[in-house]
């Protein structure tokens, strides 16, 4: 069974479709966890390893092809179960621990690749693929938030959140246009936490469109608010303030252009959203976190062959709960988007909630859509509506 999974691993590396091999369940390692990905280095393909050591520290390991099928036959001897993922389908090794094997969608991934599947040609173009950010690395805050070195290199667990910011930044250069042309942009980001985004966005506004920038990050916690100040202060980012209150009493003297929220736990993103409204604010950019509310208060028969098994009755209850928040932001005259912020592989809440104010929709169109939101709020809740958020 190991010679089989290793030979299609093997394989698998020539045909260029690894997205990543994954060791798990130690017998006996310190190393709980061995990760690989398929890279080009100096115009050769290695498999790139990395190995999660104890005290939260890793290190690297590349191999050649020459060197693939020993060192996974190697590992596979030393984990009880193995994950390839591949752009054709995934694979997976499990060993009981009475030494019991067993290899899961290897005939599926063996006859694709005993086809002619265009895929090969779109694994292979993405291989050597450098992707072109909008943050290069070597931005001082970065450095200072943690998430690179000194030299501008990006931590190895700080890989997906680079990623992250600068896809954000993307959806903020979509919508540039859209903000108002004044002097100052007025920007407020409400449950700022460590306020990544705050930094990245106010860099990208005041150093990259050379625009002032006045902006606020609002959350309850007293330690990261005074954390992100001390940060702006090393940065020299005058234009930034930070202050510890809650989200609804946020000050409401200015209509802010923009309010930004990532990953707002369950209803403080729905707090959010219903602030940014008020505020009158022009564009929303909102990504949520986890989705509990409705777990237990849908009330539709219509549902409940869904609703009736609380696993996948979650998976519902986020899609619909950002459903909801959509057309609430529509009834109140904003034209929205929901867009994938960035790879599921670095974060499942990657989905992003993009509101743009519009002055010229009609009132025929703003009763349709408050029609529609009662509608659905019915279909969802039924007799508990009228409680909903309340």
């Amino acid at each position: 069974m190991k010679n089989k999974f290793c030979e299609l691993t093997v394989l698998a590396f020539r045909k260029e479709i690894i997205k990543k091999i994954v060791f798990s369940r130690p017998d006996a390692s310190d190393i709980s966890k061995v990760s690989g990905r398929l890279c080009a280095h100096k115009g050769r393909r290695i498999l790139s390893l990395e190995y999660s050591l104890p005290g939260d520290t890793v290190s690297h390991k590349n191999l050649l092809e020459n060197d693939i099928f020993q060192s996974i036959l190697s590992l596979t001897g030393e984990y009880a179960q193995v994950n390839l993922i591949t752009t054709l389908g995934d694979v997976e090794y499990k060993r009981s621990k009475g030494g019991k094997e067993i290899i899961l969608g290897n005939r599926r991934l063996e006859a694709k690749l005993s086809g002619d599947t265009p895929a090969f040609e779109k694994a292979i173009e993405s291989l050597d693929r450098q992707k072109k950010y909008i943050l290069s690395g070597k931005e001082d805050f970065l450095f200072r938030l943690g998430i690179t070195d000194k030299n501008g290199r990006v931590h190895d667990k700080k890989q997906g959140k680079f990623r992250q910011i600068n896809r954000f930044l993307e959806n903020v250069e979509d919508i540039y246009e859209k903000l108002p042309k004044k002097e100052e942009l007025v920007i407020y980001d409400l449950c700022c936490g460590k306020s990544y985004l705050s930094f990245a966005v106010y860099y990208y506004i005041s150093e990259i469109k050379g625009q002032r920038v006045s902006l606020l990050g609002v959350d309850l916690k007293k330690d990261v608010i005074e954390y992100c100040r001390s940060v702006a202060l090393e940065c020299g980012f005058s234009g930034m303030k930070f202050i510890c209150e809650d989200v609804t009493k946020t000050p409401n003297d200015i209509n802010p252009d923009m309010v930004i929220s990532l990953h707002a736990c369950d209803v403080a993103t729905d707090i959010v959203i219903d602030t940014a409204i008020n505020l009158s604010a022009k564009i929303i950019l909102s990504t949520p976190c986890c989705h509990k509310y409705l777990n237990d208060k849908i009330s539709s028969r219509e549902l409940s062959f869904v609703t009736d098994y609380p696993h996948i009755s979650n998976k519902l209850c986020e899609a619909i709960t950002d459903g909801i928040r959509i057309a609430r932001l529509k009834k109140n005259g904003y034209d929205v988007q929901a867009l994938e912020l960035t790879d599921p592989e670095n974060t499942p809440k990657n989905t992003l909630i993009r509101a743009v104010k519009n002055d010229t929709v009609s009132k025929e169109r703003l009763a349709r859509y408050e029609l529609e939101y009662e509608q659905i709020l019915s279909f969802v809740l039924g007799s508990k509506k009228e409680s909903y958020l309340k």
